[in-house]
């Protein structure tokens, strides 16, 4: 049986540099002792010939193949270029992007 203490939990939370009450730490001992005893009878599953499996939906990701493509000028035939547009650009330009300004500044 995997008891997990709270001596250990205390000691994770603190290398977590997580703040937990005394009845955090007793609740979460409990808990996790509870999740390692289940993964012990997990242990005792025979998988021998069994695939691994990463997810079982059968979903696959979606891949498109980029493609460049010419814009049209609305109200005219005519038509840009990815360079076009990046010369109307009044930012920065730098290896074919437009450079701005950073959403997430790091602290």
């Amino acid at each position: 049986m995997a008891k997990i203490s709270e001596e250990q939990v205390g000691h994770v939370a603190k290398l977590a540099r997580l703040d937990l009450s005394e009845k955090e730490v007793s609740k979460f001992a409990g808990q996790l002792s509870a999740v390692f005893e289940y993964m012990e009878v997990l242990q005792e599953v025979d998988t021998a010939g069994v695939s691994e499996t990463s997810q079982v939906t059968g979903l696959e990701n979606v891949k498109e193949k980029d493609e460049v493509v010419k814009w049209k000028v609305s109200g005219s035939d005519e038509e840009l270029s990815g360079e076009d547009l990046l010369k109307a650009s009044e930012l920065p330009v730098e290896s074919k992007q437009i450079l701005v300004q950073a959403a997430v500044k790091k602290s």
